[in-house]
């Protein structure tokens, strides 16, 4: 048994929290970095602006990170409402991080129906982050959600797995963040891209928790390397947060 599965898990949990929070405290400014294409990712949104009407009316579904909730969406939100969204519009899943992400994706496909039914769309765009982009993968890969979702936006996704999980392994959640297990397998054998959703990600060297921070890539995806933002930093990025408005809109 290693030393980690030997640890308390509210000693554990305070670890974690204490790291993540350090690394809000020593976020830079923000440079957005170029799409892998070699466009850079603002003006490129500006441009298809300026090409054709962007759609502020798609719902979208924020999905936190491992011990994330709502609250994280707080300057997202308002992003996307300075970007023309009506706040009926916007919402936030919230699930257990230390249960099953089967069954926290599972919980997305019920919750996007009752959005789709709340406001009559026929797809949602998800923006999600860190653990978020398991959950997130499961639901439009396994369980077939990309029929109804329009975009994918994962921020800091943990799409293959991050070594940092190795802290927090008594947790299902976490065994199945690490890199190599079977859900990591499972969501990224295959078309990683799957349906006509448009996906995008983006990521960082400084991210600190996703190890590698190349992790977050999709294949099939346009993938955004950000100069330099720390794993929280994003939260409150409005650099980037409105990157990802302006590509949900398109």
């Amino acid at each position: 048994m290693s030393s980690a599965s030997r640890r308390s898990p509210r000693r554990l949990l305070g670890v974690l929290v204490a790291t993540a929070a350090a690394f809000t405290f020593f976020s830079p400014a923000t440079a957005a970095g170029a799409a892998d294409t070699g466009a850079a990712a603002a003006p490129a949104a500006a441009e298809r602006s300026a090409a054709q009407p962007l759609s502020t009316s798609t719902p979208v579904v924020f999905v936190h990170g491992y011990t994330g909730s709502a609250s994280n969406w707080i300057t997202a939100m308002s992003v996307f409402r300075a970007n023309g969204w009506s706040s009926s519009n916007l919402f936030a899943y919230e699930y257990n991080s230390y249960g099953n992400n089967i069954t926290n994706a599972q919980g997305l496909a019920s919750y996007v129906n009752t959005v789709k039914a709340r406001t009559g769309a026929d797809k949602v765009a998800i923006v999600n982050h860190s653990m978020g982009g398991l959950v997130s993968q499961y639901y439009l890969k396994v369980l077939g959600g990309n029929t109804s979702v329009s975009h994918l936006a994962s921020i800091a996704g943990a799409n293959h797995g991050t070594t940092y999980a190795g802290a927090c392994l008594i947790y299902t959640t976490c065994q199945q963040m690490y890199p190599g297990s079977s859900f990591i397998s499972q969501i990224s054998s295959g078309d990683e891209t799957p349906g006509s959703t448009k996906y995008a990600t983006w990521y960082s060297a400084c991210d600190g928790i996703i190890i590698p921070y190349t992790s977050t890539r999709l294949d099939g995806a346009t993938n955004n390397n950000v100069l330099c933002q720390t794993h929280l930093g994003y939260l409150t990025d409005t650099v980037v947060l409105g990157q990802i408005a302006r590509f949900v809109a398109s």
